[in-house]
């Protein structure tokens, strides 16, 4: 592999002379779908990285706000990314100290996510296409017809919901349920909860994370709206979790 081949999401040079063995994740969907696909590259990831739950690796604070001291003394020789998790000013004081940095761009759509796992997973770490990544192809490659329509909080102090161009609103409407503010020119606006309340939603779609809504922290807010609890991983992590999450959330969505 030579350094001028590869570029990542963003056009920007990575540049790798050799298969990467020391991996530093700053993604949790990238830490598990790395570490499934090509075990014992990664040394060190965010706290937030908790698949696959053998994980056993050194911890360099949250994705977005690392500590750069402990990713720089992993010597690493490759550090993994995403253009919406990580800051742009910390991929850049990474590659001010030399380190090849591949940054993800934010996908706003199953495809997308899947097209650049697999270049992440055959082209830098030289590996053949997982078997995952195949299987949630064929499960998520048809969108069904639209059978509700829901609001999505994502946090609550203030309310954020899910807007424009998602992966969480994509993987949604593939299950037949259609974003109500996915025309939204913002991905992730600020509604108030009156506006939520009359958007003309007949579901509220509560994940657990990154804010954990819980039975007795979210449906109270909207008596009109059925309310569904699902795995925030589910929602929105791309990776492995993609295959068990498609049954799943169709389940929880009927």
């Amino acid at each position: 592999m030579r350094s001028t081949e590869l570029v990542d999401d963003l056009g920007e040079p990575v540049p790798l002379e050799r298969l990467p063995e020391r991996v530093v994740s700053l993604v949790p969907s990238l830490t598990e779908a790395v570490e499934v696909s090509a075990p014992g590259r990664i040394v060190a990831a965010t706290d937030y990285c908790t698949q696959p739950r053998t994980l056993d690796v050194s911890r360099v604070g949250g994705s977005k706000y690392p500590k750069l001291d402990r990713v720089l003394a992993q010597s690493p020789d490759l550090v993994l990314a995403n253009s919406e998790e990580n800051r742009p000013e910390d991929v850049e004081a990474l590659r001010a100290n030399g380190i090849p940095v591949f940054v993800m761009a934010a996908a706003e759509s199953v495809p997308a996510a899947l097209g650049s796992l697999r270049r992440i997973l055959t082209q830098i770490f030289g590996i053949a296409e997982p078997e995952w990544l195949v299987t949630a192809e064929e499960l998520w490659r048809d969108v069904e017809p639209v059978r509700h329509r829901a609001v999505v909080p994502v946090w609550r102090k203030p309310w954020v919901v899910l807007g424009r161009d998602t992966f969480a609103g994509d993987v949604l409407r593939r299950v037949g349920i259609e974003n109500v503010y996915s025309g939204h020119p913002q991905r992730y606006p600020r509604p108030s909860i009156d506006e939520l309340r009359e958007a003309g939603a007949d579901l509220v779609v509560l994940p657990d994370e990154p804010y954990e809504f819980t039975q007795d922290d979210g449906p109270g807010f909207f008596p009109q709206l059925r309310p569904v609890l699902v795995s925030g991983r589910y929602l929105s992590w791309y990776g492995p979790s993609l295959v068990d999450a498609y049954a799943a959330l169709k389940e929880s969505v009927r």
